[in-house]
C-alpha cells in the first residue's frame, strides 16, 4: 500500500495510525471520542479523499488477521453484546472471521460500534483496547526479512524508527535521527513470596474497583488491615499482574508510617520519586518539589505504591496529576480521609482457615501437615490466620524437622492457656511466634538480631551489619541469610535487608536487654563505619574539600569501603542517606560531638550533588551545635560555611547571611585569611540572592583581595566570576567583560574546566550586550557545546536562554523563540522557577500563545 507522493511501503498499522490522525485533524474529534470518530469514518467512508479508503482497507486487513490475534480477541469482547442484540451484526462478525473480511461487513460493524460507543462507557473502554491491540501488530518485513519499522502511536506515543506524517510533500525527504536515549522504565515493586496463597476474593475485589475508575482523575485505592495481614504482598501481586497497563513504570515508596524512628520527610520522598523518573536537578522547597512532581507525571501512565502510610495527609501530598495513573496505598489505618480524593477502599481480613493451612503446608511440606493434621490446624488457629505469623511458625518448624508440630503448639500456648494468645487480634500470638523464632536462632545469629534492633535505620547491608557487630562482612552476610530463612528479615535488592515493622519492634525489645556497654559499642561502631565510608566517598567526589585533618575514630573499621569511581561513590551516598542521617542523629544524642560534625563534613558531596535541602540543613544544625559543644573551632567554621551554602541554596538568604557572618568573625579571630575569603564569598552570594547588591560587591571585592594576597589563584578567579555576574545584574557590561575574561584565563590555567565554561558563557553574554554581537555569539555557542558534551543540564539551559536574549535584541524573534523553547524543555525537569521565567519570555515574544502553552 503506497501513500501518494511518498515512495515508501507502510504496514497496516502505520496506515491505520495515519488515518486516525487524519480524521481527528479534519473532523475535529475530541480526545475522548477519537475511537468513535475512527469507527464512524470507516463506516461512512467519508468523502473522496485518499485516506478514508486506505483506512478502511487497513481495518479490513487487521480484522482478517485471524481469530487468534490480540486485535481479534479484544474486538470479540467489544462486540459480544452487540452480536447478542442484533442479528445483522452477529452475521457480519461471523463472516468476517470465517471466510475473510468483506468491506460491507466492516461497515455494518463500524456503524454499530459508532452508535453504541456514545452511550456505554465500558464499551468505549473495550473499543479503545481493541484499537490499541491493532496498533501493536507485527512490524512490516521486506523481501529480505529485515524489519523496517516498529511504530506504536498510542497512549504515551512511543515511536521506534523513522516515521513521516504529512499531507503534501514536495522534494526529497531526509531523516536526521538523534542518538537513542535509553531510559530505564522503573519497575520497583517488591518481589512476591513464592508461598503467596489464596486472596482470590481480594484480587477480584481490586479488579472491580479498578473497573469502576473515573477516567478523568488519578485513581486511588486504599488497602488496609491489621499488621501482618499481608497488605504489601497482596498489593504487589495485584499490581505486578497488571504491569502491561503501566508502560511508564511502577514506583514503590515505603512511608515507614508505623516504624521506629523518624519517617522520611515529604521532600525526601518526592526527591526519590522524581529521581526514579530521571530527574537529576531538583528544586529546594517542598512546594516546588510538589509542583514538579505533578508536572512531570501529568502525561504518564504509571502506578505508584505507597506502602505503610499512617495518615491520609501523608499519602495525599504524593498523589500524581495524571488521569492515567493508579495509586495503591497500604496502611494499618483505614485512611477514610482519602475519600475526598475519590479513593476506593479494600479492608483485608485474615486468611480463611483452609488457606492458612495451605500456607503452612507450603512452608513445611504437605506430608508433614497431613501426618499431624490436628496439630497443624491448631497452629493455624494460634497464629490467628495472620500470614506473617503462619510463615514464621512454618520457618520455625522447617528449621527443626525432628520436633513435632504438637511441640510448637505447646510453645505457642505456654503460660497463656489454649486460646489466650488470640484475645488481641493475634498480637500476643505474633509476639509468641517471634519469641519462638528468636529462641531457635544460634547464639551468633541471635546476637546480630539484637544488635540490628539497636540501629536507627530501616535498611541494612552486610558491610554495615558486620562493622556494627564487630564481625567480617562475609560472616555478616551468612548470618543475614540465616535471619532471612527464618522469615525475620526481608530481602530488598541485591544486598539489602529490612525488618517487617513488627519484627523490628521485637528486635528492638531484645536489643534493649543488652548490657549498656554492648549497646554503646554497637552504636559507636555503626557511627564510625558511616564516618569512614562517607569519607572514602568524599575523597573521590570532592578531594579539594578535604583539608580538615584526620578523622577521629573509636572503632576504626578494619576494612573500610573503597570506591572505584565517582559514580559508584555517589550511588553509595544516595543509597545510604538514611543511614548517614541516622548516624548523625544518634551520635548527637550520645554526645559524640566530634563524630557528629566530622560525619556531616564527610557528607558534603551528597548534599552538593543530590540537593537534599532538608537533610542538608538539619545535619549542619546538629553539626554546628556539636562543634560548639566540644569547642572545636575548625568544625564550627566548616559547619557554618557548608551549612550557609545549604541555607542560601534553599532560598533562606537571611539565615545564610547570619551563618556566613558568624564564620567570617571566627576566621578573623583565628587570623585565617583563606577561611575569611571563603566566608566573604558565601556572604556575598547570599547578599546577591537577597537583592542587596552593594553589600555583595563589597564582600566579593574583599574576598578577591585576600585570595590574591595569599596566592590562591583558583579562588581569586571564582571571586572575579562572582563580580562579573554582579556587574551583569547591574548592566555594567564593560566591567563584566573585564572580570569574566580574566576569570576564564585563570580557570583554564587551573584546569577547572566546569567553572571555566561557566565564565565563557557569561563572558559571551556580556560581550553581546556590550555591542560585540559576533564575538559574544561565538563564546556562547562554544560554551553551549561544552555544556552539552559534559551533560550539565542547568548551564546548558541557561546558555540557551542567554543566546535567545541576544537573538531577541537583534530582532530575530523566530530564532529567539526556538532557543527559549529548548531552554524551557530542559528547565521543566529541574527548576520550576527558571521554567516560569522562560515561559514569560516566550509569551512576551509570542503574544498569541495561550497561557500555560509556551
Amino acid at each position: 500500500m503506497l501513500l501518494p507522493g511518498i515512495d515508501h511501503v507502510y504496514d497496516t498499522q502505520a496506515v491505520l495510525s495515519y488515518g486516525i490522525a487524519r480524521i481527528l485533524t479534519e473532523h475535529g474529534a475530541g480526545r475522548g471520542q477519537w475511537f468513535t470518530a475512527t469507527a464512524t469514518a470507516v463506516g461512512k467512508s467519508l468523502g473522496e479523499t485518499v485516506m478514508e479508503p486506505m483506512l478502511t482497507e487497513a481495518l479490513v486487513q487487521a480484522l482478517g488477521g485471524g481469530r487468534e490475534t490480540p486485535a481479534w480477541k479484544s474486538m470479540g469482547a467489544v462486540l459480544k453484546r452487540l452480536c447478542a442484540a442484533d442479528t445483522q451484526v452477529a452475521e457480519a462478525w461471523q463472516r468476517a472471521g470465517a471466510s475473510g473480511t468483506r468491506l460491507d461487513d466492516v461497515r455494518v460493524l463500524a456503524y454499530a460500534v459508532a452508535r453504541h460507543a456514545d452511550a456505554d462507557e465500558i464499551f468505549r473502554e473495550r473499543l479503545q483496547e481493541w484499537i490499541a491491540a491493532t496498533l501493536r501488530g507485527e512490524a512490516s518485513v521486506d523481501s529480505s526479512g529485515t524489519v523496517e519499522h516498529s511504530n506504536v502511536i498510542h497512549g504515551a506515543s512511543r515511536v521506534q524508527g523513522a516515521v513521516l506524517q504529512a499531507r503534501d510533500v514536495a522534494g526529497g525527504i531526509h531523516f536526521h535521527e538523534a542518538p537513542p536515549v535509553n531510559r530505564v522504565v522503573p519497575r520497583q515493586l517488591l518481589p512476591v513470596p513464592a508461598h503467596f496463597t489464596d486472596r482470590e476474593q481480594d484480587i477480584q475485589a481490586l479488579d472491580c474497583l479498578r473497573a469502576k475508575r473515573n477516567f478523568k482523575v488519578p485513581q486511588v485505592i486504599v488497602v488496609s488491615g491489621p499488621a501482618g495481614i499481608g497488605k504489601t504482598t497482596l498489593a504487589s501481586r495485584w499490581l505486578q499482574e497488571r504491569e502491561a497497563e503501566f508502560p511508564d513504570g511502577q514506583l514503590y515508596v515505603d512511608l515507614y508510617g508505623f516504624a521506629v524512628g523518624e519517617p522520611p520527610t515529604p521532600a525526601e520522598i518526592l526527591g526519590q520519586l522524581l529521581r526514579s523518573l530521571g530527574q537529576t536537578e531538583l528544586p529546594a522547597t517542598l512546594a516546588d518539589l510538589t509542583a514538579l512532581w505533578r508536572s512531570i507525571t501529568a502525561g504518564l501512565q504509571f502506578c505508584l505504591m505507597l506502602d505503610n502510610a499512617m495518615t491520609a495527609a501523608q499519602a495525599r501530598l504524593l498523589l500524581p496529576n495524571s488521569p492515567k495513573s493508579l495509586v495503591v496505598v497500604t496502611s494499618r489505618n483505614r485512611l477514610t480521609g482519602l475519600a475526598t480524593n475519590g479513593a476506593a477502599f479494600r479492608q483485608l481480613g485474615r486468611l480463611d482457615h483452609h488457606s492458612a493451612v495451605e500456607l503452612l503446608s507450603r512452608g513445611v511440606g504437605r506430608e508433614r501437615v497431613d501426618h499431624e493434621r490436628s496439630a497443624a490446624h491448631e497452629v493455624v488457629v494460634l497464629c490467628a490466620c495472620l500470614p506473617l505469623a503462619v510463615c514464621l511458625a512454618a520457618a520455625r518448624l522447617a528449621s527443626r524437622p525432628e520436633r513435632s508440630m504438637a511441640s510448637l503448639v505447646d510453645a505457642l500456648t505456654r503460660g497463656l492457656g489454649p486460646l489466650g494468645a488470640l484475645k488481641v487480634e493475634g498480637a500476643r500470638t505474633l509476639q509468641t511466634v517471634l519469641d519462638e523464632s528468636y529462641a531457635a536462632l544460634r547464639d551468633e545469629a541471635a546476637a546480630v538480631y539484637r544488635r540490628m534492633g539497636l540501629l536507627p535505620i530501616p535498611v541494612f547491608d552486610a558491610a554495615m551489619v558486620g562493622a556494627s557487630c564487630g564481625i567480617s562482612d562475609i560472616r555478616a552476610a551468612e548470618v543475614l541469610d540465616v535471619l532471612t530463612e527464618a522469615n525475620l528479615l526481608e530481602e530488598i535488592g541485591a544486598d539489602g535487608y529490612r525488618f517487617h515493622d513488627l519484627v523490628r519492634l521485637h528486635a528492638a525489645q531484645r536489643g534493649a536487654e543488652e548490657m549498656a556497654s554492648a549497646k554503646s559499642e554497637t552504636l559507636r561502631r555503626f557511627v564510625d563505619w558511616c564516618l569512614a565510608a562517607a569519607t572514602s566517598a568524599e575523597e573521590i567526589l570532592t578531594p579539594s574539600h578535604r583539608n580538615m585533618g584526620e578523622r577521629e575514630y573509636v572503632f576504626q573499621p578494619t576494612s573500610p569501603l573503597a570506591f572505584s569511581c565517582g559514580r559508584q561513590a555517589l550511588d553509595w551516598l544516595n543509597g545510604h542517606r538514611e543511614a548517614l542521617m541516622g548516624s548523625v542523629r544518634s551520635a548527637a544524642d550520645a554526645g559524640w560531638g566530634v563524630a557528629v560534625w566530622q560525619t556531616v563534613d564527610a557528607m558534603w558531596p551528597m548534599f552538593l550533588r543530590l540537593r537534599l535541602y532538608d537533610s542538608w540543613i538539619e545535619a549542619h544544625e546538629l553539626g554546628l551545635h556539636a562543634a560548639r559543644t566540644v569547642r572545636d573551632r575548625r568544625g564550627e567554621v566548616r559547619m557554618l560555611t557548608s551549612g550557609g551554602i545549604g541555607l542560601r541554596s534553599a532560598g533562606r538568604y537571611e539565615d545564610a547571611i547570619t551563618w556566613f557572618s558568624q564564620a567570617l568573625e571566627l576566621a578573623r579571630d583565628e587570623d585565617n585569611p583563606r577561611e575569611e575569603a571563603q566566608a566573604l564569598n558565601g556572604l556575598g552570594s547570599s547578599y546577591r540572592g537577597a537583592g542587596r547588591l552593594y553589600e555583595a560587591r563589597e564582600c566579593f571585592s574583599r574576598a578577591l583581595s585576600l585570595r590574591e594576597a595569599i596566592g590562591y589563584r583558583r579562588g581569586a578567579a571564582l571571586s572575579r566570576l562572582r563580580l562579573g555576574e554582579l556587574a551583569l545584574d547591574e548592566g555594567q557590561y564593560e566591567k563584566a567583560n573585564h572580570y569574566l575574561a580574566r576569570a576564564l584565563t585563570d580557570l583554564v590555567a587551573e584546569h577547572d574546566t566546569y567553572d571555566a565554561t561557566r565564565a565563557r558563557s557569561l563572558l559571551g553574554f556580556a560581550l553581546a550586550r556590550e555591542g560585540r554581537r559576533d564575538k559574544g555569539l561565538y563564546e556562547l555557542r562554544a560554551a553551549l557545546n561544552d555544556f552539552e558534551a559534559s551533560g550539565s543540564d542547568f548551564w546548558q539551559a541557561r546558555t540557551l536562554e542567554m543566546l535567545g536574549q541576544v537573538m531577541e535584541e537583534s530582532s530575530e524573534a523566530s530564532n529567539a523563540g526556538d532557543l527559549y523553547e529548548r531552554a524551557r524543555v530542559i528547565y521543566e525537569s529541574i527548576s520550576p522557577v527558571d521554567t516560569k521565567r522562560v515561559e514569560g519570555r516566550l509569551r512576551a515574544l509570542r503574544p498569541e500563545t495561550p497561557q500555560g502553552e509556551p
